[in-house]
């Protein structure tokens, strides 16, 4: 996933670098500066046309305020430099919302939610996961292409979960009534936000790709790769071929993404590793807060074990296949667009 301060692609202003986009991004003077009237009709631009402002009225004044300050920020290099860092951890952070807030049910709940309580603590937070997936579609701050990316991926991963906890992999220590078999039904949308961060990334940072591999052949990865999660059990192990056949898969393979003005460039495949670091952190999270326990856990809570970092780069593959497939027509039409000698 994209990266601050990665090597920049371009580093003309954007009104330059990006044509199609001139009438969006007012052009300087010779003093490099803004005209105060153009100033301001891009920002009104901005807010009503840009995605999170165009679907969700609450944001459009931060969205306004943020141009504001972007547009003096842009005078000086130090001053722009540190706009775009702090622009880029909000980005993760609204590409993270389904996933945050996930996280944040895990914490409050494990700290305050009454042990005796009628309802249990699986089944509210099942029917928190519903409430908030569907506010978020209601308001407009996901879209129905992320939504089917988020099914898929909670299908996928509830199938897991049953399989992996009758092997005895890991367990949920506390009673509910909306589960399958020992699956508590909200472990799905725990899978589902990491479906939920690939779909939003890819459209908060515009991303498009150089030399990316063929679709049948990450669909192919994908599906070794979930077919390896249940076989291991039985075969011997396969991940070290994966992870060499995604290596030669995405060896070439550049993510063109834009935090900000100008349009940056990094490998995929430190993208797919620090994501992978990140979810293990937020595993980390997840086990403290008692929402489930693997079995080096059942004395007492110990971090999870860094050779997990592996199973999770797997997944994030499988769930970046999933988010390529729903975009397909987007990644054709770019992958196109970034070919040699395409314009740009």
């Amino acid at each position: 996933m994209p990266a601050a301060g990665s090597r920049a692609h371009d580093t003309r202003p954007v009104h330059q670098a990006c044509p199609a986009s001139a009438s969006r991004y007012p052009a300087p003077d010779g003093r490099g500066i803004v005209p105060r009237p153009e100033r301001r009709q891009a920002i009104s631009d901005l807010t009503t046309r840009s995605s999170a402002a165009g679907r969700w009225r609450a944001l459009r004044g931060f969205v306004a305020w943020e141009r504001r300050i972007g547009l003096r920020a842009a005078r000086r290099p130090h001053t722009a430099f540190l706009h775009e860092f702090v622009r880029f951890g909000v980005k993760q952070a609204w590409a993270c919302l389904f996933g945050g807030a996930m996280l944040a049910l895990l914490l409050a709940t494990h700290r305050w939610y009454p042990p005796g309580a009628a309802l249990a603590r699986y089944d509210v937070l099942t029917l928190a996961a519903v409430a908030i997936q569907a506010a978020m579609l209601a308001t407009g701050l996901e879209t129905r292409e992320e939504a089917r990316v988020i099914l898929l991926f909670h299908v996928a991963g509830t199938a897991m979960e049953l399989f992996k906890t009758a092997a005895g992999s890991w367990i949920y220590p506390e009673p509910s009534v909306l589960r399958l078999g020992g699956v508590p039904l909200f472990t799905g949308f725990m899978y589902a936000a990491v479906g939920s961060y690939g779909a939003r990334a890819w459209r908060v940072f515009d991303v498009r790709f150089v030399r990316h591999p063929p679709m049948v052949a990450v669909l192919a990865l994908a599906a070794a790769i979930y077919v390896n999660f249940f076989a291991h059990h039985w075969l011997p192990d396969a991940r070290l071929a994966l992870f060499a056949a995604s290596a030669v898969l995405f060896a070439g393979t550049q993510a063109r993404y834009r935090i900000w003005r100008r349009e940056r460039t990094m490998p995929l495949l430190p993208g797919f590793v620090l994501v992978a670091l990140f979810i293990w952190a937020a595993e980390n999270i997840g086990t403290y807060a008692q929402a489930w326990r693997y079995p080096h856990q059942a004395a007492g809570w110990a971090p999870v074990s860094l050779g997990k970092l592996g199973s999770w780069y797997l997944l994030i593959l499988v769930s970046y296949a999933l988010v390529a497939l729903a975009h397909g027509a987007r990644l054709a039409t770019r992958r196109q667009a970034a070919a040699p000698g395409a314009a740009e």
